[in-house]
C-alpha cells in the first residue's frame, strides 16, 4: 500500500486548515505581524461600500423642431381625362378607322355612320314645314279680310274668332313642323361622331363596314396634357395638404416633373382609410404614360416635432406606442407618443416635452419608476 500520497495529502489539508482558518496564529508563529486590513473583525467588511448595481441605459437628449415641411406619397400616374366615345344611333361604319396612338383634335371625326334614308326624312320634315308655313299664311290673309269685314258690318263677329282660331292652329302647324326638322337634323348630326377634346386613341376606333348599334363603342380618347399623379395620403397627413401647393414627383423611369395639387378628397376609402391626392404637372411631349409608378413630394403646412432613433420605440403592457424617458433623478418612465411620419433618421412623433432625455439603448430592460445609471449619448 502506497502511504507517500496519502501522507502528501493530509499535509497538504493541514497547511490549509492553518493557511484559511488559523491564519493570525500561522502569521504569528512565523513572526510577522498582520496588517490592518487582516486584524480587522470580519463584521467590518459589512462596512466596506457595495460595487454599484444600477443598470446602464444609453440617454438621447431631443429638442422638439420644426419638421420638415413636405409630405412623401406613393402613387401612379393617369391621364387627365378619359372618354368612351360611343354612338348616339345605329348604322353602317363609312370611315376608315384611326389606330390606337393617333393623335386627334377637338371636333375631329372619328367615325362616320351611313345616313340610309334619314336623308329622305329630312327632305320630308322640310316639306311639311313648308305646308305648315303656307297654311298659317293662309290663315292669316283669311284673319285679316274677316276683321275688316266685321268692323264695317258685312260679317258677323264670330266669324272673326274662326279665323283667330285657324291661325292659332297655323301656328302650331309650323312649330310641329319646325320640331321634326330640326329632330331629322339631329339625326344627321348623329352619324358624325367626333373627338370631345384634344387627345390621343387608345384602341382604334370602329373598323368600316361594321354595324354600329346606339350606344356602341366608337373610339377611346384620353388627354395626357395635363398628366394627373393620384397619391393617397393617411389621415394623419391629409390635414396638412391644401389645394394649389407645390408639388413634384419622381416617376419610376428617373424623370423628375413638378405641378401643383388640384384635388384633395373629402372622403376617405372604405378599404384603405385613405384620402385621394391629385397633383396636375404639364406633359407637352406626352412622355410621361398612364400607369407609371411614382414618388410623391408634396409641400405641407408646417408643424413641431421630435425626431426620434425607429429603435427607440417601444410598446407599453397595454399596447400604447411609446418612448422610455429618464426625470432629474434618473428614474425611467413612460411616454405616449403619436408619429406624425416616418424619416431616414427615424420617426417624427408628438407627445414629448419640448426637451425629451430618451432612453435610446436598454429601454426594454427596464420598466418605469426604476432608477438607472445614464450614459449620455455623444459625452464621454
Amino acid at each position: 500500500m502506497r502511504v507517500v500520497p496519502l501522507i502528501t495529502a493530509a499535509l497538504v489539508l493541514a497547511f490549509l486548515y492553518l493557511l484559511v482558518m488559523q491564519r493570525d496564529a500561522l502569521m504569528a508563529f512565523v513572526g510577522v505581524e498582520p496588517g490592518p486590513a487582516e486584524t480587522a473583525p470580519m463584521g467590518a467588511a459589512a462596512a466596506a461600500p457595495v460595487e454599484d448595481t444600477l443598470f446602464t441605459v444609453v440617454v438621447e437628449r431631443i429638442t422638439e423642431r420644426d419638421l420638415e415641411s413636405a409630405i412623401v406619397l406613393r402613387g401612379r400616374t393617369a391621364a387627365s381625362r378619359s372618354v368612351e366615345v360611343r354612338a348616339q344611333t345605329g348604322g353602317l361604319v363609312t370611315s376608315q378607322p384611326r389606330p390606337r396612338g393617333a393623335l386627334v383634335s377637338a371636333g375631329e371625326v372619328l367615325c362616320q355612320l351611313d345616313p340610309g334614308t334619314r336623308a329622305a326624312q329630312m327632305s320630308e320634315a322640310q316639306a311639311r314645314l313648308s305646308e305648315a308655313r303656307a297654311r298659317l299664311s293662309e290663315a292669316q290673309i283669311n284673319q285679316t279680310t274677316a276683321t275688316r269685314l266685321a268692323e264695317e258690318g258685312f260679317r258677323a263677329q264670330n266669324t272673326t274668332a274662326t279665323a283667330d282660331a285657324a291661325v292659332q292652329a297655323a301656328l302650331a302647324g309650323v312649330e310641329a313642323a319646325n320640331a321634326g326638322v330640326e329632330a331629322a337634323r339631329t339625326e344627321l348630326d348623329r352619324l358624325t361622331i367626333a373627338a370631345p377634346f384634344d387627345g390621343l386613341l387608345e384602341v382604334d376606333s370602329a373598323e368600316i363596314g361594321s354595324l354600329m348599334q346606339s350606344g356602341g363603342l366608337c373610339a377611346t380618347v384620353i388627354q395626357l396634357d395635363p398628366m394627373l399623379i393620384v397619391g393617397y395620403a393617411a389621415e394623419a397627413q391629409i390635414d396638412r395638404l391644401a389645394d394649389g401647393a407645390l408639388a413634384g414627383a419622381r416617376l419610376s423611369n428617373g424623370r423628375e416633373v413638378q405641378g401643383r395639387v388640384t384635388f384633395l378628397a373629402r372622403a376617405s376609402d372604405p378599404a384603405t382609410r385613405t384620402f385621394r391626392v391629385e397633383v396636375t404637372v404639364p406633359n407637352p411631349d406626352l412622355e410621361i404614360r398612364d400607369g407609371m409608378s411614382a414618388d410623391i413630394l408634396v409641400a405641407a403646412t408646417a408643424t413641431r416635432g421630435h425626431l426620434v432613433p425607429g429603435s427607440a420605440l417601444t410598446i407599453s403592457d397595454d399596447g400604447t406606442l411609446g418612448l422610455r424617458l429618464v426625470d432629474e433623478t434618473n428614474h425611467t418612465f413612460f411616454q405616449p407618443v403619436t408619429v406624425l411620419r416616418d424619416a431616414p433618421q427615424g420617426f417624427w412623433v408628438s407627445g414629448l416635452p419640448e426637451q425629451a432625455d430618451v432612453v435610446v439603448v436598454g429601454q426594454e430592460y427596464v420598466t418605469d419608476g426604476i432608477e438607472v445609471r445614464v450614459s449620455r449619448r455623444g459625452e464621454d
